[in-house]
């Protein structure tokens, strides 16, 4: 039961202990609270004051002996042989607020951060190799999944040399990719995990370590890249496009499904005579014909069913762009199908998809640029800013460009293979990224010009969701400054085609349509 009323608050006062004042409930705070509990009460030797003693000294002069310690040495010290003399040397209290007194994790000094840091410091494990045994057991069986969930981490096995080999491996990587302290520790606290109790021959999939590594917080994907250095991996994680497209597919007749199948992985991974598209496109591809197909498998079962009066009437209520992209698609999937064998006459054939008739293009007003400069507050989302306002380079296009093809001493800059020269503005924001990039990630090893915490550690290149994430919400987005862009050469320098695919590698019929828009600009 407490000693106050219910709805009374005790005034500020100092405790009887250590005197420090300050708010806080009852007679003593909460740290003399706790060495009280700890210690047994009797005579001080330093202020002769009945007390909770730890080695024969209240609180209050331990806490007077480690002030003075600190402010003779520079460094506080915490142990009992160390601080014996300090103590019978205590002739005086400096008194002091409830919770601003010394205290470990706090009052480190710099110098002695530094010197923890490298006392604490690992030397990097033995060179290792891949280990050996003269001989061994043929498994009888397919070897049985192991549930790494039931292991506890502490009762890992470090003595186990296939660890000792994935430590070494990992303290290589950590230095070709810069991985950073709490990625190091993570990484060799996950391989202790998964090594526990492996033996030559064993195969690691991912299906059994994603789970138990997750839930420890561990790094899952920087422990794969050693497993898959070690060569024990094995990924068996169904791809999420195997799971969209059968999801996809649904509905559909089994004739049609299965040539509707045979396509979309010919546009993913290209033919004899076609390229490999992007998943994106393969994904846009398929929703442009799934309503047909749809349509089309309650009346038949396989694609040679089908007619150009089928097609014709699918398209009879579609207009403008559904229409164009449903016919691209199943132009692209009829065509397909003729040149596989599938079916003997393209239904799609002499049916025109229409020329799109574009609107005339927009300059973008300078109160809506203005704002987009505004919230690019970061080194990167500047130099992203510049490179699509000055240069006209598209997202993909940004995050693309490597280290080399920033030719600082020359004022180069290679986008998408084409050298452009490099004006002031952009020159200033990328020498500032430059430097922003050293000292923030001075270690890593990816090569790409635009990096970040997720790609810094790794050789990949940046998200375009991420190159897109300062300008996103705004009128001026990176695509629309670049589209300004071009739209201002064609006025500035006159609606020349020629000239503008010249220099932004465009396409005809888009330096076309630029024209036309600058020219119908200035004609208004």
């Amino acid at each position: 039961m407490s000693r106050y009323p219910k709805g009374y608050r005790k005034p500020t006062d100092s405790c009887d202990n250590c005197l420090a004042w300050g708010e806080f409930s009852g007679r003593l705070c909460q740290t003399c609270y706790m060495f009280g509990r700890n210690h047994e009460a009797a005579a001080c030797v330093g202020c002769r004051r009945v007390q909770p003693l730890k080695w024969e000294y209240c609180r209050l002069c331990w806490c007077q002996a480690r002030l003075n310690a600190k402010m003779a040495t520079g460094m506080p010290t915490v142990n009992g042989e160390v601080m014996a003399p300090w103590l019978k040397g205590v002739r005086h209290h400096q008194l002091f607020f409830v919770g601003l007194h010394y205290r470990r994790g706090s009052a480190l000094t710099a110098l002695h951060r530094v010197r923890v840091r490298e006392a604490s410091r690992r030397p990097p494990p033995v060179s290792r190799s891949r280990p050996s045994s003269d001989w061994k057991q043929l498994p009888l069986f397919e070897q049985v999944s192991r549930d790494y969930c039931r292991l506890d981490p502490a009762a890992a096995d470090l003595t186990n040399p296939w660890l000792a080999w994935a430590k070494y491996l990992a303290q290589r990587l950590a230095e070709a990719r810069g991985w950073g302290r709490g990625i190091r520790f993570a990484v060799n606290r996950g391989l202790a995990i998964v090594l526990t109790g492996y033996t030559e021959g064993d195969v690691i999939r991912h299906s059994e370590i994603f789970t138990p590594l997750r839930a420890l917080g561990l790094r899952v994907g920087h422990t794969i890249t050693v497993l898959e250095e070690m060569g024990i991996f094995l990924d068996d994680e169904e791809p999420f496009f195997e799971c969209w497209l059968a999801e996809r597919l649904e509905g559909l007749a089994p004739g049609i499904a299965a040539e509707a199948e045979r396509w979309t992985r010919v546009l993913r991974d290209g033919g004899p005579r076609s390229r490999p598209r992007q998943q994106a496109t393969v994904r846009l591809y398929l929703n442009w014909v799934l309503p047909a197909l749809l349509e089309w498998s309650n009346r038949y079962d396989h694609l040679r069913e089908v007619a150009r009066e089928d097609v014709l009437a699918h398209l009879k209520n579609l207009h403008g762009r559904h229409r164009h992209d449903r016919l691209v698609g199943l132009r692209s999937l009829f065509s397909w199908a003729q040149r596989s064998g599938v079916i003997f006459r393209n239904p799609t054939s002499r049916i025109k998809v229409g020329q799109n008739n574009y609107a005339v293009l927009q300059p973008l007003l300078p109160a809506q640029v203005d704002r987009s400069v505004a919230v690019a507050t970061t080194p990167a989302a500047r130099l992203v800013l510049a490179l699509a306002a000055v240069h006209a380079a598209r997202v993909a296009q940004i995050a693309t460009i490597m280290l080399d093809d920033a030719d600082v001493g020359n004022r180069r800059l290679t986008i998408a293979g084409r050298a452009r020269p490099l004006d002031d503005l952009t020159l200033k924001l990328l020498l500032e990224w430059l430097e922003h990039r050293r000292e923030r990630w001075p270690n890593t090893a990816n090569l790409h010009l635009l990096i970040n915490n997720q790609t810094a550690t790794g050789t990949g290149r940046a998200s375009n969701r991420w190159v897109r994430g300062p300008l996103r919400g705004q009128e001026a987005t990176l695509e629309r400054l670049r589209v300004d862009r071009q739209l201002e050469e064609a006025m500035v320098q006159g609606p020349d085609a020629l000239h503008l695919a010249e220099l932004f590698g465009l396409h005809e019929k888009t330096a076309v349509r630029y024209a036309d828009s600058a020219r119908a600009l200035l004609e208004n």
